[in-house]
């Protein structure tokens, strides 16, 4: 199998300590007081995905915060700062239903805008077909709807999350590497075994 670098599940890492003289108070509403740019429903997905720990324990929404809690979280990573324009580029879609999207990307496509490619990326593409126009200053950023990507050059299929709920599972489940990835290369000339490990462009 071949690992593609950037196929790859981000995560962004927060971590609070509540006062010594906390009042009582339930840990999603502790959450959402500390990140005021990120909803209390992303929150709430992220504790009933496992994502929240007190004290190294997985929490659950209604735990109340105690003086001198250790709290962490993790949201799968959200590009912020940059306006998204829905641009009419056509998608070779396999598979959609009311959560996510499987798109067969060609090479040659940028996955995400930046660094040098502020258009005629991937997900400029499904803004249009998805109907998101993102501003740079939203505070929850819709197109953090792609949970892996390939790079530029890569073609093959991309999960795509339509909501919330499919992200957090989805990322759950790269993360957990509880999904089966296949990947296809051509190889040139005559290989010694019929099967084995390649690294790079080194042969068997």
């Amino acid at each position: 199998m071949l690992e593609d670098e950037e196929d790859v599940v981000s995560f962004e890492h927060y971590r609070f300590i509540s006062d010594k003289g906390q009042t009582p108070v339930r840990v999603d509403k502790f959450i959402t007081s500390h990140m005021e740019k990120t909803s209390r429903h992303r929150i709430q997905l992220a504790i009933d995905a496992g994502y929240v720990l007190v004290n190294g324990k997985r929490a659950k929404a209604s735990y109340i915060v105690k003086p001198l809690d250790i709290i962490t979280i993790e949201l799968p990573y959200q590009r912020r700062g940059m306006e998204i324009k829905p641009e009419n580029i056509p998608l070779d879609i396999i598979y959609e239903d009311d959560d996510l999207l499987l798109i067969n990307k060609p090479p040659g496509l940028v996955v995400h805008p930046g660094h040098g490619h502020f258009s005629g990326t991937l997900v400029n593409a499904l803004a249009f077909h998805l109907g998101i126009s993102q501003d740079e200053n939203a505070p929850d950023e819709r197109m953090g709807i792609l949970v892996h990507r390939i790079d530029k050059n890569t073609s093959g299929l991309l999960l795509v999350a339509k909501n919330d709920e499919a992200q957090f599972n989805l990322a759950r489940q790269f993360f957990d590497h509880t999904i089966d990835r296949e990947y296809v290369a051509l190889v040139w000339g005559n290989l010694k075994e019929d099967s084995g490990t390649i690294t790079g462009n080194n042969t068997l």
